[in-house]
């Protein structure tokens, strides 16, 4: 209902743009505050239907880039724009492409390219949050001054800092061979540990389940760290209160595959089906998506694992 209402005040603030320019600017700011605003993006997380949030969110991104263009300093839209791009790239274009069979290796690399190119696009986004509010920030690292940059990161920073890091990592991760992304990751290191130090419990632990991931999968030299996994991996597990499939899944796909652990990698699944999504409404979108993949990697795993007899 709420949605509907913001909805239905942008779709009559546009009927008066025009008629000046300064309500115009008054029009477009209220719309702006209202779909960026606390809770605005639980009517997408706390859905049932992705199929019907896979169908939704194209549109809504697209009304919040027009939005964007219109109020290109409101902190609010950019946020919310340059996650929701991110998100849907991972949710929507890499999840399914990466479930394809075999015999769509075609279909499967051009979706996986729509996602890189989607993330990066996400990420430079909310790059142009960080240098409004702190001008200089984009070549801070190049200059060797990001560290002063860095002290001056406030809590309400860490949402961008995280959504960035995660856009530029999941396209780093498409294409490794990508130098000029490679050469940041010292960059999005620091900034992912500031961020870790200003919100450790940011999103129910999800810096956790980022650390999983990133210290699991990074090379040493680069960052990696595999005896952090174990820590954070179990921190993520306590702050999400066993309500997330997400970190069964994360630690059983960036350790339990590598190690070729299956006894492991078969607990953590059983463990992310056996949640109940309806004991976090407002994450219900992202834990069915979470179960959904657990199911496929349980059915894979005579693919995955080489010993296992299928």
């Amino acid at each position: 209902m709420k949605f509907r209402s913001v909805l239905l005040s942008c779709f009559l603030c546009m009927g008066i743009l025009f008629s000046s320019c300064s309500l115009n600017k008054v029009a477009t700011k209220a719309v702006a505050n209202a779909l960026s605003g606390t809770g605005s993006s639980d009517v997408f997380t706390g859905d049932s239907d992705p199929e019907l949030v896979a169908g939704a969110l194209p549109f809504a991104i697209k009304m919040y880039e027009a939005l964007l263009s219109m109020q290109p300093s409101h902190q609010g839209l950019i946020l919310t724009t340059g996650s929701l791009f991110i998100m849907y790239a991972n949710a929507f274009i890499q999840g399914p492409a990466e479930m394809l069979p075999v015999e769509a290796f075609e279909e499967k690399l051009i979706q996986l390219e729509r996602a890189r190119l989607l993330y990066l696009r996400g990420a430079a986004i909310l790059a142009s949050g960080l240098e409004q509010k702190y001008p200089g920030w984009g070549d801070a690292y190049e200059k060797g001054v990001l560290d002063k940059y860095l002290a001056k990161l406030k809590k309400a920073d860490v949402p961008f800092i995280y959504w960035h890091a995660a856009g530029v990592l999941s396209a780093y991760a498409m294409n490794p061979f990508d130098l000029d992304l490679g050469m940041r990751l010292p960059e999005l290191t620091a900034a992912i540990a500031r961020a870790y130090e200003l919100d450790p419990d940011f999103n129910s632990g999800a810096l956790d389940d980022f650390y999983v991931l990133f210290y699991s999968s990074v090379p040493e030299g680069m960052g990696g760290d595999p005896s952090k996994v174990e820590l954070h991996y179990r921190r993520a597990l306590e702050k999400t209160k066993g309500l997330a499939p997400g970190p069964y899944v994360s630690y059983a796909t960036a350790v339990c595959v590598p190690a070729q652990d299956y006894a492991t990698f078969k607990s953590c699944l059983e463990s992310a089906l056996a949640i109940d999504i309806e004991k976090d409404p407002p994450n219900r979108l992202v834990n069915i998506l979470s179960q959904r993949k657990a199911r496929y990697l349980l059915d894979s795993a005579p693919d995955i694992f080489i010993d296992l007899d299928p």
